[in-house]
């Protein structure tokens, strides 16, 4: 009956550790495609190929991104699509609606893609794009490109799963819309460690472990 209650000491502080290194988890923000794209594996992307610019989509919409499917939702209306035929982008119908990406496939670890503002017109327009990305460890993590260009690329690795991304435009004395092209996701690269702070938390749970065993066979 002791042992019993001596087993389950070290394996109470295992499981607190543990907990704490969960609670230490985040998002890591990445503005370089290729370092997002190193962290991931099975990576796939939608282009907005044939996504439709002469006239509204209704929203919510399902689409995917290689492999992978996912929801995209503007907050109160519908999409409009931004950028010419042969390279449609995502937009909303309104300047103000944001765009909800949620409803991902299991296991997606890593989302980012081209964020950038339209005009009316659906062309191009300078301005600052706000993400707010959610994960299932419930990390969220708020960024705002400055004067994002078509190129501008935003990418969040968790250490869980990604949950949502939220993306909108800043508005300013011009409407701006919110716009994405290349949405890019994948799930965790094999060979990926834990972050830093894990690693501490795990090794003083198991240095409290070990001490505990010497004193008991003492």
């Amino acid at each position: 009956m002791n042992s019993k209650k001596f087993l389950l000491q070290p394996l109470a502080l295992a499981a607190l550790f543990a907990v704490s290194g969960a609670s230490h988890a985040a998002l890591t923000v990445f503005t370089n495609q290729a370092s997002f794209v190193s962290t991931i594996t099975a990576v796939g992307v939608d282009g907005y190929d044939g996504f439709s610019i002469v006239g509204a989509t209704n929203s919510p919409i399902t689409r995917t991104a290689g492999a992978y499917t996912y929801t995209a939702a503007a907050s109160t209306s519908s999409f409009f699509g931004a950028g010419t035929v042969a390279n449609p982008w995502l937009s909303t119908n309104i300047a103000t609606d944001s765009i909800t990406f949620s409803g991902f496939s299991p296991n997606v670890a890593g989302i980012g893609g081209n964020f950038f503002g339209s005009d009316i017109n659906g062309l191009f327009a300078a301005g600052n794009i706000t993400l707010v990305a959610t994960d299932s460890l419930g990390a969220i993590s708020t960024q705002t490109i400055t004067a994002a260009t078509v190129n501008s690329f935003l990418g969040f690795r968790s250490t869980g799963t990604i949950t949502s991304l939220v993306v909108s435009a800043v508005e300013g004395a011009t409407p701006l819309w919110p716009t994405v092209d290349n949405l890019t996701m994948g799930v965790a690269a094999v060979g990926n460690v834990p972050e830093p702070e894990t690693y501490a938390l795990m090794l003083a749970g198991l240095g409290v472990v070990g001490f505990m065993a010497r004193r008991r066979r003492a």
